[in-house]
C-alpha cells in the first residue's frame, strides 16, 4: 500500500479503492510542523507566464518546491495537494506531460490530490492553481 519515495508519512491505497495514478487515497502524517502554502500559479519570479497549461504547471510546481524550501520542508512532506485548472478537457489532454513535469520538479510523491476545474483564476492568464499542505517530521 506505500506508493511514496521517501516519505515519512504513512501512503494508504487500500485494495477496495480504485488503484491510482499520480495521487494517493490517504495520507497519515508523521508528528510535525504544519506548512500551509498560498496557491502557486506558474508566474516566474518577474511576473510573467507562459501560455501552454503544460508550462504553467512545471512553473507552478517550481514555486512549490521554492517555497518548501524556504520553510525548511520538501516535496515529500507534501501531504495533500489541489490542483485547480481552467480547462478541465486540456488538462487531461496533457494529462502524460503533466505527470512528468510533476515528477521533474517534484520527484514520485504522490500525496492526497484533488482536481478542480474552475472558471477563472485571479490572473486571468493563469492556467492552473496548485495549494498544498505539508507537514515536516518532527
Amino acid at each position: 500500500m506505500d506508493r511514496a519515495v521517501n516519505t515519512p508519512h504513512l501512503m494508504l491505497n487500500p485494495s477496495t479503492l480504485p488503484t491510482p495514478s499520480g495521487y494517493t487515497h490517504a495520507v497519515v502524517t508523521s508528528p510535525g510542523r504544519l506548512v500551509f502554502l498560498a496557491g502557486q500559479t506558474g508566474h516566474r519570479t518577474d511576473g510573467s507566464i507562459d501560455e501552454a497549461l503544460v508550462e504553467q504547471f512545471e512553473q507552478a510546481a517550481t514555486n512549490v518546491a521554492i517555497a518548501l524550501e524556504a520553510a525548511e520542508a520538501a516535496p515529500q512532506h507534501i501531504v495533500t495537494m489541489q490542483i485547480f485548472v481552467t480547462d478541465l478537457a486540456g488538462y487531461r489532454d496533457a494529462l502524460g506531460e503533466v505527470g512528468e513535469a510533476y515528477r521533474r520538479v517534484l520527484g514520485r510523491h504522490y500525496p492526497a490530490t484533488s482536481l478542480f476545474e474552475v472558471s477563472s483564476l485571479f490572473d486571468p492568464s493563469a492556467l492552473v492553481e496548485l495549494v498544498c499542505t505539508a507537514v515536516v517530521p518532527e
